[in-house]
This record gives structure tokens, C-alpha cells and sequence, in this order.
């Protein structure tokens, strides 16, 4: 047995069985590209799923990690944080927010968010707990998280989930306003569901939304775990539709591949946070900052985000001629970079996917029957023509 096929074997043996890896073992990665331990190249069309927002081994993230290495690594929250100031600062600064929280991952940044809206509800002594969410949604994977995804295979497997969470029609504003009533605490959505394969808000929706908000005294949070810094062609995506929520969570991206989460938050709300009421051991910890600052440092910059746009358009256009010379998928959906295809064909997506390993692609699933792509933001011109061709030989396999 060769040494990557025992790694394999260990890996079946040690880890629970909820993933399923690809066959193969990455050795290193640099940019867009990723090696394995026998040296085949792939091109990284997935991002580690909307993660590595400027590609792999970044050479200014690696020496804003390096630098932070030597200097600080972990005390706590009980002391201030230099880089958790400076990025505070950034966010705050271009974002709707006057104060923010850090964690370690989108679920921990929504489960602040809805703990931020609860107890500012208590301490007003109001009746609203109700929370609104959306089908086909996705927040996380904590039971709060899936509680608000309202997947039925979820609410059947993790049961009992949490009590007072509805769930209206995506881009259906009825269904909202038949689910608010004064018992509504927040509405929760993506402006950009990921997880069900890019599927973007309308903007009188959540114009609507927003109005609705208003009326009802209600908060409006928006989970931008996925959509947010840079991904779409704007630092967050709230800014494509001109609507302001109360609360933003943000992570992924955020930190180019190092795990941060961060809840972003007005003032009348994040004033209920007082000391003592909610922490996180490792949130805003110096290595994450630093390397979340420099991402924002580079992202922030309206060049930047406006190749993020011109880039969408040569894939999409890649993607549509693809499709159409295979009769491979049945619609595509872009918001910047990243995209959701539908599969035409009544085969896997994860089929797709192991195509794609074979001609050195590296894509992300997004359910049964649909694939995403999720690049480097800043990926080379040379690498998005260079995936097109394998994925037109996976297309002419599929």
C-alpha cells in the first residue's frame, strides 16, 4: 500500500465519519494552485468554500502571521488587544456597525448575534423572542445554527432544536409579513444564500424587509458569513442593495483561511452586552487579527473589488459556453466570485467533483445536484482559463 492510500486509511480510522475527503493528499499550495504528495497540480476553484479569499500562502499574510508570531500569540479578553483595536476600528469605520465582537467561525458570530437581540429584549423587559429565519438557509452547525437553517433533515436528526424560530420563503416578502407579528424579535438571512447554490436576494425584498423591521421594532441581522469581504464585488453585500441591517456576522474570508468570526453591531444594541454576559476564549486573539487586518488592508480598495466584478464576467462566461456545448447545467448564478450551477444530468455533484480531482480542479458541492465555485479573489487571469479547460474536461466526461 503506497503512502498516500495508507494516509487515507488512517484517516478513516481516527476520524468520525462525516466528511468525505477527496482521494488524494494536499502537500502544499500556493495561489490558486494546491500540489498533492505526488506532485499532480490542481487548480482551487473552491476557496476552502469562500475561505482562502486571497489564495494560499499569501506572501503579506504569511508575514503579517510571521511578524505577529514573534511578538504575541494568546492572553485573554480581560486585556486589550492592539490588533483586535485596529481591526474593530477598520470594520466600524467602512460597515454600518459602532462596535463589534470577534470569535472563531460563523456560527459562533450568529449565535452572539441572536444572544445579543435576546437579551437586549430582556432587558427592556419586552415580550418579543420570536426569531424569523428562511428555508434553505444556512447559519452554522451549532443547534441554535441549524435551528435557524430549518432543514427538515437537520430538524429530524438534532431534535429537540430550538423553540421560537420561524421560517418564511426566501425571497417571498408574504410569507414575512404572515410570520410578524409583536412577538418578533429579529429577522435572520443571508443577502446571498450560499449553501442552496448562490442564490441572491431581490432588492425590494429586503428593502421590504427593512421596512417591516422598522415598523415591528424588530432587528434585522444580517448573515454575511459567506457573502461578506470581497466576495461578491463589494465588502459586504448589503451595500449592492443600500440596505443597513442592525447586526452583521462575518468570518470565512475574513481571515484569508485563519479562523475569525466577528458579530457587528449598532450601538443601542451591543450596549446589552455588559461584563460578563457573553465571552470567547480565543476570539480576537492576536495571530487572527493580525492576518484579518491585512485582508481588510488589501480587499478594502475599490480597484481591488471592482476586478472581483470583471473577473465574474470572464468565468460566467466561461461557464455558459461550457454548459452550453455539454448541456451541463440547467442555470447558473453568480454574485462576484462565486457562482452556483445546477447539474442538468441526473448524477451526483459529488461525481462532478471527483471529475474534477481526476483533471486537477478542486470544486464545492452545494447539495445533491449542484456545484459552486468560490476562487481566490485575487486569482490570476491564467488560472481562471487554465481551470476552464480541465472543467470542459470534466464536462465532456460528465
Amino acid at each position: 500500500m503506497n503512502w498516500k492510500n495508507n494516509q487515507l486509511e488512517n484517516y478513516k480510522e481516527v476520524m468520525v465519519p462525516n466528511y468525505l475527503p477527496a482521494n488524494f493528499i494536499p502537500k502544499k499550495a500556493l495561489g490558486s494552485k494546491v500540489w498533492d504528495s505526488e506532485d499532480k497540480e490542481y487548480i482551487d476553484f473552491g476557496g476552502g468554500i469562500a475561505v482562502n479569499s486571497l489564495g494560499h500562502s499569501n506572501p503579506e499574510l504569511v508575514k503579517a502571521l510571521k511578524d505577529q508570531s514573534e511578538k504575541l500569540w494568546h492572553l485573554s479578553n480581560f486585556i486589550a488587544s492592539e490588533g483586535a483595536i485596529n481591526l474593530g476600528k477598520k470594520l466600524t469605520e467602512n460597515t454600518f456597525a459602532d462596535k463589534v465582537f470577534f470569535s472563531n467561525s460563523g456560527s459562533e458570530a450568529n449565535e452572539t448575534a441572536i444572544k445579543i437581540v435576546r437579551k437586549f429584549h430582556s432587558s427592556i423587559n419586552s415580550s418579543k423572542t420570536e426569531i424569523i429565519s428562511f428555508n434553505n438557509s444556512f447559519h452554522g452547525r451549532s443547534v441554535l445554527n441549524i435551528s435557524l437553517g430549518g432543514t427538515e433533515d437537520s430538524s429530524q436528526e438534532f431534535s429537540p432544536l430550538v423553540e421560537n424560530i420561524k421560517h418564511a420563503e426566501f425571497n417571498d416578502i408574504e410569507s414575512v409579513k404572515n410570520l410578524m407579528s409583536e412577538k418578533t424579535a429579529a429577522i435572520i438571512i443571508e443577502p446571498v444564500q450560499g449553501e442552496t447554490g448562490i442564490v441572491e436576494a431581490k432588492r425590494e425584498f429586503l428593502q421590504e424587509i427593512r421596512s417591516l423591521c422598522n415598523e415591528y421594532q424588530t432587528s434585522l441581522v444580517f448573515d454575511e458569513v459567506q457573502s461578506g469581504v470581497g466576495r461578491t464585488g463589494y465588502l459586504y453585500a448589503y451595500m449592492k442593495y443600500g440596505v443597513e441591517p442592525d447586526i452583521l456576522t462575518s468570518a470565512k474570508g475574513l481571515g484569508g483561511g485563519f479562523p475569525i468570526g466577528v458579530t457587528l453591531v449598532k450601538n443601542e444594541l451591543a450596549k446589552t452586552l455588559q461584563p460578563g454576559s457573553h465571552g470567547s476564549t480565543f476570539g480576537g486573539n492576536h495571530l487572527a487579527c493580525a492576518v484579518a487586518n491585512k485582508v481588510i488592508d488589501i480587499v478594502n480598495n475599490q480597484d481591488f473589488l471592482e476586478e472581483v466584478k470583471n473577473k465574474e464576467r470572464i468565468i460566467r462566461s466561461n461557464l455558459e459556453d461550457i454548459s452550453s456545448k455539454y448541456e451541463l447545467f440547467s442555470d447558473i448564478r453568480s454574485s462576484g466570485l462565486w457562482f452556483g450551477c445546477d447539474l442538468i444530468k441526473d448524477r451526483s455533484s459529488f461525481e462532478f467533483l471527483d471529475l474534477g480531482y481526476e483533471e486537477g480542479l478542486i470544486l464545492v458541492p452545494a447539495g445533491p445536484n449542484k456545484v459552486r465555485l468560490a476562487p481566490a479573489l485575487n486569482i490570476e487571469e491564467k488560472d481562471i482559463l487554465e481551470g476552464m479547460d480541465r472543467l470542459e474536461r470534466v464536462a465532456s466526461k460528465f
